[in-house]
């Protein structure tokens, strides 16, 4: 499924293209799933940085190793993976991907393609932002969204890895009522009261040691006005909108920062650290990918729609 024309839902084709040559140390993949993400509407809709026309979407998936996996990854092992794929290459909403080995992460047993295939690009950006902000346990963090893929990522993970409070949000009052039934029991229902009126119920007045904001707009203006002392921000997403006002002195009195977050400029290292710690605790059961919905590869379209207008809760994943 292949964006001709980064000019919205109808730039997407089905077309057939060659099953990629493995070489250079790529590993051909045979897709099982991909995951839907925010970013394949950003770059079909021409607002990312760096993506060219025509390009396969699709930034993560799940799938098995056909050739090219060495002893690592054998013929057969099923495998998930995010990079550089959907983005500035031709990416997981395919047959069949050729992946750089460093890219691939084994997929445990207890852990099905489909939700698989919604792992990588939450689960390693949550991991990677706890860890830059210096997560420990015993920290409290809030992650607005709990029905979004890095504020659902980022709850589990700090929770299972004994947050003292592990604080998310929602403006939509059904999905406080899903996440609560899902054993979320920090999520600030915004559509009965302020997300700082929450935040300062649940931690006493305390505030948040770290803030992991995929959002954007009024929420991380909001969010930043709740840092504890020396507390951090970390913004990496603006699906809410890329522009916001802020106090300078929530930033000046709490003696508070604020970074961003890149994940296509993380070293190598960073991203196999995470894993160890994802991989461990899916093993575990201590986290749960959520999937939403799935979708046939051919109904792309309505994938993506139903994800950035849907609005669901939880991943929405391509079945291939």
């Amino acid at each position: 499924m292949r964006a001709e024309t980064f000019s919205g839902y109808q730039g997407l084709k089905l077309i057939e293209l060659p099953k990629p040559a493995v070489a250079d140390g790529k590993v051909l993949v045979r897709m099982t799933a991909a995951g839907v993400t925010p970013l394949d509407h950003t770059i079909l809709s021409g607002k990312f940085h760096g993506s060219k026309a025509p390009l396969v979407l699709g930034n993560e998936g799940a799938g098995v190793v056909e050739d090219g996996g060495g002893t690592d990854f054998p013929a057969g092992s099923r495998v998930m993976f995010f990079g550089g794929y959907g983005a500035f290459e031709d990416g997981t909403d395919s047959e069949w991907v050729a992946v750089r080995k460093e890219d691939l992460c084994l997929i445990p047993d207890n852990v099905n393609d489909v939700s698989a295939a919604g792992i990588p690009v939450a689960y390693l950006t949550a991991q990677v932002a706890l860890t830059l902000a210096g997560f420990r346990a015993g920290k409290t963090v809030l992650a607005p969204a709990i029905g979004g893929s890095i504020g659902n990522a980022v709850t589990q993970l700090s929770r299972a890895l004994g947050a003292k409070h592990a604080i998310s949000s929602t403006t939509n009052h059904a999905k406080a009522e899903q996440a609560k039934a899902l054993g979320f029991n920090e999520v600030i229902d915004t559509s009965l009261g302020k997300l700082g009126d929450g935040v300062r119920r649940i931690t006493s007045g305390y505030g948040a040691d770290i803030v992991i904001d995929g959002i954007g707009g009024e929420v991380l203006s909001e969010a930043l006005g709740l840092l504890a002392l020396g507390g951090s921000l970390t913004t990496l997403g603006y699906s809410a909108s890329r522009q916001t006002t802020i106090d300078v002195t929530n930033l000046i009195v709490p003696q508070a920062s604020i970074r961003g977050l890149n994940m296509f400029a993380q070293p190598k290292a960073s991203i196999r650290a995470a894993w160890k710690v994802i991989v461990s605790l899916l093993k575990s059961g201590a986290i749960k990918p959520i999937v939403a919905k799935t979708f046939p590869l051919v109904e792309a379209v309505d994938a993506l729609r139903y994800l950035i207008e849907g609005r669901p809760f939880g991943r929405v994943v391509l079945t291939i």
